[in-house]
């Protein structure tokens, strides 16, 4: 494929993930519309961005507070030694979300970061509590390997995966 072909596929690749980030909820047609290309086109693109794994797969941005959860972010920070295997193994097979599921916690994010801390998970948590419950837990499934913890409650997300807080009123009370 010529390089101003491929340029122009991954540009065309852009605009259909820039529409799906901004709704994945939305149809073909509108997508197709809004990009300026036809339904089959795009119809095509996204089937080969699953297939390749660029896309992973489609969530819906919900409000935590009408489900009675809270949003929590933890940061962690590991200890100086590098990662053994079998952490790195309990890490990729997710059984430790499994067990938290239990607990009623639903892990949204898990990511190795760079810089201050090592490690960031989004959760959500019916309160502070339970939070704390969920912190004091990974030291157990995952002994030396973090030195400190920071748990951080959320308390209104502007925006989150692209989208707009409908329920700005309550920001404007928060402040």
């Amino acid at each position: 494929m010529a390089k101003s072909s491929r340029e122009q596929l991954d540009k065309d690749e852009r605009k259909i993930l820039a529409e799906l980030q901004k709704n994945s909820n939305e149809g073909i047609e509108t997508i197709a519309k809004h990009c300026g290309f036809s339904r089959q086109k795009v119809w095509r693109t996204i089937k080969q961005l699953e297939k390749n794994r660029m896309i992973w797969g489609y969530t819906a941005v919900i409000d935590e507070g009408k489900i009675e959860q809270k949003h929590f972010i933890l940061l962690m920070k590991r200890k100086q030694k590098g990662f053994e295997e079998k952490i790195v193994d309990t890490l990729i097979s997710r059984s430790f979300e499994a067990a938290v599921a239990k607990m009623g916690i639903t892990i949204e994010t898990s990511s190795y970061i760079h810089g201050e801390y090592d490690w960031i998970t989004t959760f959500l948590a019916s309160d502070i509590r339970q939070a704390k419950q969920f912190c004091n837990s990974i030291p157990i499934v995952y002994p030396d390997v973090f030195e400190r913890f920071v748990l951080i409650e959320t308390l209104f997300d502007i925006k989150k995966q692209h989208i707009l807080n409908p329920d700005v009123k309550k920001l404007k009370e928060l402040l």
